[in-house]
């Protein structure tokens, strides 16, 4: 049987392929719909799939994108791991296939191009076709295309597999619910780059405390998504986990924890400079514990924050562990203790409904929203130039504001009137000025033309940043994690227009995308400009993708005061008001 991530992996590799042979756009993004469906379901999908048949297909109809013929392809992948149509997309194409969609900005429609008029089946294939110039000579490609897939093959072939931070926290959370269960263990937790919030993730690492490792080893290879046992020892076992994920579990006596923990939690560079510390205290630090050098004594270390104390400084946050000042400002007590919390936020900005590409109506979403506990909500449905995605003109506006107005009678969380308008080729926004004054909420977001040169990219930015009107630069760079690296701009200088205008910026919780990168966020907090932590959520399951933005934001030392969503709604609005 597969669990929820493993069936969308699978549908989302029949949309891929399903668009390498040139199949209908519209059945290509309902397998990428569903996929993200499943991503966003908060229970396990054999929870949904009901034993009753009658039932199953009702339960995940109900789902946002998923319909009838969806609902039976999942079930089958569910329960038998298997999928004729997926079987026969597989034999039809080369395997290599899919691993030219790992290069990134590549995508299926360019290898669709590519394989109708090379032949390129693999990634040695375009390589070869790459450098012998051939690639340059297919329609919609040039010298500089060819040059950009031959640095995502050569950047593609120097890491290591890794994993959205979304995929390896939930499956983390899984397997540690699974240990807890058993007698022997006193403590467990995650650690690894997962428990720092890296937006990815190369393995699963779990830290146990307990005096019987053996029954502890044991019970966690009773894990039911073990594939294969790649190593098993007294105090350390790894496995992999159906999908490729390996997951490292070790298990130490209680007095040793909080060290491991430590040690394993990371970062390197952070570890080198408090192993540095340590020895001009006259300590030696290791993931064994912190001994005196003289007389080889073990200093007894009960937690994290002891172990901090003990040299010298505050404790450090994970999210902060990367050597970048963390340490220094610890020591000098300067570290921010008021970093930005999951319970601090009041309202949902970023929020898309059936209005354009989202996967549920405004009432749903204002529910879940409810639901959550927050005071408010923006919905903020795309504008008229993402056609692709639905995207609204000013009469269908006026008709979603109308509905907002009669959602709003019927719940009790405040519901703001929202854009997430185009930044145009020429910096300005895809609403005329009347419109724009109008709305709570702008959103400004980039959604194509992303191939555009440092400069052109960083003037457009500019302009858009200096627009009269207070907007929300949304996901900043227009990254997608493990797909799309982000474009090139002059980050400095955008930052510093968005400074002098009106402007915040959006850290998204999408886990495909957690943007502002941190380095960026601290150099944005330098100037002053303020932030909103959001999920760009589609369906309200997506709502709960909050706890990865603000995982994000920590990382880039973001601090409760500026979080414009941390305000109650009247500040809100005062602040984010589009018109002065």
């Amino acid at each position: 049987m597969l669990d929820k991530l493993e069936v969308a992996r699978a549908l989302r590799e029949i949309g891929m392929l399903l668009e390498v042979k040139g199949e209908n756009p519209f059945k290509v993004r309902a397998y990428e719909r569903g996929a993200r469906a499943l991503e966003e379901l908060q229970e396990e999908l054999s929870v949904v799939v009901a034993p009753n048949p009658a039932d199953r297909l009702d339960r995940l109809t109900d789902l946002p994108g998923i319909g009838d013929a969806l609902a039976k392809k999942i079930v089958e992948l569910h329960q038998t791991g298997r999928l004729p149509l997926l079987d026969r997309l597989r034999a039809e194409l080369p395997p290599g296939i899919l691993e030219l969609l790992q290069i990134p900005d590549l995508g299926a429609r360019k290898i669709a191009a590519l394989h109708a008029a090379l032949g390129v089946a693999s990634i040695p294939d375009l390589e070869a076709a790459c450098l012998a110039g051939r690639v340059r000579e297919v329609r919609g490609f040039g010298e500089r295309s060819e040059q950009k897939i031959l640095e995502g093959i050569r950047r593609l072939q120097s890491t290591e597999p890794r994993h959205l931070l979304s995929e390896a926290l939930e499956m983390g959370e899984r397997i540690l619910a699974h240990l807890r269960r058993s007698p022997a263990v006193e403590r467990a937790e995650l650690a690894g780059s997962a428990r720092r919030s890296r937006e990815t993730v190369g393995d699963i690492d779990l830290v146990v405390a307990s005096r019987d490792p053996t029954a502890v080893s044991t019970h966690f290879l009773e894990f039911l998504r073990i594939a294969e046992v790649i190593g098993q020892g007294e105090t350390k076992t790894s496995v992999r986990l159906g999908g490729g994920m390996q997951a490292d579990l070790r298990v130490v006596p209680p007095e040793d924890y909080a060290t491991l923990l430590h040690h394993l939690t990371g970062s390197k560079a952070h570890h080198v400079r408090l192993r540095g510390l340590a020895r001009d205290k006259g300590l030696t630090l290791s993931e064994w514990g912190l001994i005196e050098l003289a007389g080889g004594k073990k200093l007894p270390i009960a937690s994290e924050a002891e172990l901090y104390q003990r040299l010298g400084m505050a404790w450090i946050p994970p999210e902060l562990r990367e050597d970048q000042g963390e340490i220094e400002a610890a020591l000098a007590g300067t570290l921010p203790q008021d970093l930005i919390r999951l319970e601090d936020l009041q309202g949902m900005v970023h929020c898309h409904t059936r209005w354009s590409d989202g996967r549920a109506t405004m009432e749903e979403m204002a529910r879940a929203a409810e639901a959550m506990g927050m005071r408010y909500l923006t919905v903020t449905d795309h504008s008229a130039t993402a056609a692709y995605a639905g995207g609204l003109d000013v009469d269908r506006l006026e008709r979603q504001w109308e509905e907002l107005a009669r959602v709003q009678e019927k719940v009790a969380v405040r519901l703001l009137r929202g854009t997430e308008a185009d930044i145009l080729q020429d910096g300005s926004l895809d609403w005329p000025d009347a419109i724009l004054e109008r709305f709570d909420v702008i959103i400004a977001s980039i959604h194509s033309r992303f191939s555009m040169d440092e400069e052109a990219m960083t003037q457009r930015l500019v302009r858009a940043m200096r627009q009269p009107v207070f907007k929300i630069w949304g996901h900043a760079l227009g990254r997608i994690l493990l797909e799309r690296p982000p474009f090139a701009c002059r980050m400095e200088e955008v930052l510093d227009a968005a400074a002098e205008g009106r402007a915040a910026i959006e850290i998204s919780g999408d886990p495909r995308r957690l943007e502002l990168e941190p380095r960026f966020a601290r150099l944005a907090s330098q100037r002053g400009i303020p932030f909103v932590i959001s999920t760009d959520a589609h369906s309200p399951e997506g709502l709960a993708n909050l706890r990865y933005g603000v995982g994000t934001a920590r990382r880039g030392w973001v601090r409760r005061t500026e979080v414009l969503n941390s305000l109650p709604v009247e500040e809100f609005l005062r602040a984010v008001k589009p018109a002065r």
